[in-house]
């Protein structure tokens, strides 16, 4: 995983970041307007050592006696003892203790003791008191008799002023924080949805769970539901090039095994397979190809309803016997694309297609068409794309971008491999165009000479 990797992750979730970081500056915003301001005044007291002596040896002495007093003063300045000459009654000086700080400047010997508060003259005003205070009560404390002189000795050096500017909430520190937050919160989320998330969401991990190559990327379009052939546009969209593609890859992907039956499928319902099969025969049409297009799904038929076409008739009749095998093939467009609808949904759709009859019809078909292309249900949920996979030549794996579950690609191989079935590769169907898996090809058009025809249902 390296830094595009996370650019991307975070791209994928820019309106996740988004809408975590509005919320933040929001809460910030008004958590700082229902603050009260605060105002803070800092005294300043110096500590001496007092001595007559003015020798070198007796001033240095001095010195490290004043040193020594400052760090023990400091914790001396937020005392009850202290604070309680200050304020009256016993609220009070609850509420000084908790606002009063005091601190030794380093390496001086001065003392600094600040007081917080709603009220800036009044914090100015509890800060010289409480500096005045301390200064009399180290003057008695270090007298060593009543009349005898303090052997150290605290000067107030700079009171305390009226603050002019408070000191919370401070709204742009409350904004940094909360962004910062925010940004770690949506970057966990983030995180921890990717861990959890199981779907197939690149192509290297539909080919290392399906152990196969993946043959072709169909991009994702808003308009593909309604429209889901590639006859708009003449042909020339992206979406009609990747089926291009995937048709190259299907004929190249081994020299010396020629496609002849080829099972389209997928793990589950959804996922696109009805529409990879249909227009991927679309495409092998236009490449001149004699194409027939068989819908196996016996459960949910959909290609008549993407055809256009009556379905009413169709394979389960020719397997029962009822309708000869000519009278139920129906020609589609120009050039003509022949397609053999489900006909009626059956109560035993598996045994029907792992039938000796669906294997004759099989060999019938292969013998009269370049390439058969069957349309079935999905693998996991039933056994009837296993049954069609074991009799045909290839499977197609059809797998959805971020909702296939990468465990049901997995099973789906293991049940393809348990019935000896060849999976040809795999296509990753719905792909958003800024995960960087599709191309875009824009405005691509095909040279003259090389334009298909178009096709136009019947």
């Amino acid at each position: 995983m390296d830094l595009l990797y996370y650019l991307r992750l975070a791209r994928s979730n820019w309106l996740l970041i988004l809408l975590s970081m509005v919320l933040a500056a929001a809460t910030a915003l008004v958590i700082t307007a229902k603050t009260p301001p605060r105002y803070a005044a800092t005294v300043s007291m110096l500590v001496s050592a007092h001595d007559k002596e003015t020798s070198t040896a007796t001033a240095y002495q001095a010195a490290l006696l004043s040193a020594q007093r400052v760090k023990s003063y400091a914790r001396l300045l937020t005392s009850r003892k202290l604070v309680s000459r200050v304020a009256s009654g016993e609220d009070e000086i609850r509420r000084l203790l908790a606002n009063v700080t005091a601190e030794a400047v380093p390496d001086t010997v001065i003392l600094q003791a600040t007081v917080t508060d709603g009220d800036p003259a009044r914090a100015a005003r509890l800060a010289n008191a409480l500096g005045t205070a301390f200064t009399r009560l180290i003057d008695q404390m270090e007298r060593v008799t009543p009349n005898s002189p303090a052997t150290v000795k605290v000067t107030v050096v700079d009171q305390a002023g009226v603050p002019k500017k408070p000191v919370s909430p401070r709204p742009l520190l409350n904004l940094a924080i909360a962004l910062l937050i925010a940004l770690m919160v949506a970057a966990c989320a983030i995180a921890v949805r990717k861990v959890l998330d199981t779907a197939v969401t690149s192509i290297e991990e539909l080919r290392r769970l399906s152990n196969s190559p993946v043959l072709g990327v169909i991009g994702y379009e808003r308009d593909a539901r309604r429209y889901p052939l590639i006859l708009r546009h003449d042909g020339q969209s992206s979406r009609s090039e990747a089926f291009r593609s995937l048709r190259t890859n299907l004929r190249f992907v081994s020299v010396d095994h020629k496609p002849r039956s080829l099972v389209v499928t997928s793990c589950l319902p959804s996922e696109g397979k009805t529409s990879v099969a249909t227009n991927l025969a679309i495409t092998f049409a236009h490449a001149g190809w004699r194409v027939i297009l068989v819908d196996g799904d016996l459960r949910r038929p959909h290609v008549p309803a993407y055809l256009g076409i009556e379905g009413a008739v169709g394979l389960t009749d020719v397997l029962v016997g009822d309708v000869e095998l000519p009278d139920a093939v129906q020609s589609w467009g120009e050039p003509r694309l022949s397609v053999l609808p489900s006909g009626k949904i059956p109560p035993n759709p598996s045994e029907l297609l792992g039938s000796q009859e669906m294997r004759k019809l099989i060999n019938g078909l292969t013998a009269d068409y370049d390439i058969v292309i069957i349309d079935t249900a999905p693998l996991l949920p039933v056994t009837d794309a296993a049954a069609l996979a074991a009799t045909c030549d290839d499977v197609l794996l059809v797998a959805k971008c971020g909702k296939t579950r990468r465990e049901n690609v997995t099973r789906a191989g293991e049940l393809l491999s348990s019935v000896n079935a060849h999976l040809v590769g795999a296509v990753l169907n719905f792909v958003p165009h800024k995960s960087g898996e599709v191309y875009g090809y824009g405005e691509y058009r095909t040279d003259v000479n090389e334009q298909p025809a178009p096709l136009v249902g019947v």
